[in-house]
């Protein structure tokens, strides 16, 4: 009798945790059907001017006119792109509220020696959206006119041939770290608070050279402004054809792209997480985003949040070694 007492009991219980459980289903689904009936922020944690800033206002237009609602970028720079991390981090996760960063998203965490953020607890990454190539950058008034002609100048004058970077653990940083180590210079890095202001520096020579993003970069290079040395791919553009890679110019197997994603922060009902990747991946094929996005280099992915999340493992294993090899801490 008291077995099946306990049979009956358990079952109640069943019964319970799965009305619970299509009541919270049903909750989201609703919670994904009314969303969005508000604008949504697309925060970026750079400057405008940047490659980052730059993918994200050729997503945004697409976004409002898919979503009927207003998508507006908020520029949040500061602190190696942390302080925009962080207040989306601390925004509601209701989508309202999404992020556009580059893989320094998932570096700082291992660069900074204060606490930033927990990048498996308080993120939902979305979509991996895609890479650009990156360019090794010289102003155009400069003397070098191949990557040999830089690095041969750096080891003649140790220490004061410097690279600009947009932030520390910033995809051009890291290249730049990777192409010192192998080229064995002492090149210090000068960090800037986003790829803007640092472009503006390296055309007026207050540094000699920068690894910088399609996206930025080769506006300037077409408008005359700067030169470039070489890809960072491991094969040459179409569109620059007589541009060596710097895996030609005596690295092989250099290959590092800039690569970006979209998060939302921790808690983001699956639906909505779900209801925001099919609205990027919707924008990316548009023919609108597709062909400004072509003009960049950029090499569009648009995954799904599980790819993302896989992606992005793989990646942290990489850069671990690169930040422990080339010693890189960003002190509080």
């Amino acid at each position: 009798m008291k077995r099946s007492i306990h049979h009956t009991s358990v079952g109640r219980r069943a019964m319970m945790l799965g009305t619970v459980c299509a009541l919270a289903t049903s909750m989201g689904s609703a919670w994904a059907q009314d969303y969005p009936n508000r604008a949504i922020k697309l925060v970026v944690p750079f400057p405008p001017g940047g490659s980052v800033d730059t993918v994200a206002r050729a997503l945004a237009p697409q976004l409002q006119q898919q979503m009927g609602q207003p998508v507006v970028i908020e520029n949040r720079p500061g602190a190696n792109s942390v302080l925009g991390a962080q207040g989306v981090k601390r925004s509601a996760p209701d989508g309202y509220t999404i992020m556009l960063n580059a893989s320094l998203q998932v570096v700082n965490p291992l660069i900074m020696t204060a606490t930033t953020y927990d990048m498996d607890k308080d993120f939902t990454p979305i979509t991996y959206v895609g890479a650009l190539p990156q360019l090794v950058l010289v102003s155009a008034q400069s003397p070098y006119n191949t990557l040999k002609d830089l690095l041969d100048d750096a080891r003649k004058r140790p220490g004061q041939v410097q690279w600009a970077t947009a932030a520390y653990g910033a995809a051009g940083h890291l290249a730049a770290e990777l192409l010192k180590a192998k080229a064995q210079v002492n090149m210090p890095i000068v960090p800037y608070k986003g790829g803007g202001p640092a472009l503006n520096d390296l055309i007026g020579m207050h540094v000699a050279a920068m690894v910088e993003p399609m996206a930025s970069a080769y506006p300037q290079v077409k408008g005359g402004r700067l030169k470039a040395l070489a890809v960072t791919t491991a094969k040459r553009l179409p569109a620059l054809p007589d541009l060596p890679t710097v895996a030609e110019s005596g690295f092989p197997g250099f290959d590092m792209p800039s690569w970006y994603g979209v998060w939302a922060p921790a808690g983001t009902p699956p639906d909505i997480v779900a209801r925001v990747n099919n609205e990027v991946r919707t924008a990316m094929a548009a023919p609108a985003v597709a062909n400004k996005l072509a003009t960049m280099f950029f090499q569009p992915v648009a995954s799904s949040s599980t790819e993302f999340t896989s992606f992005i493992r793989r990646e942290v294993d990489m850069y671990k070694d690169l930040v422990s090899s080339a010693k890189i801490k960003v002190e509080d």
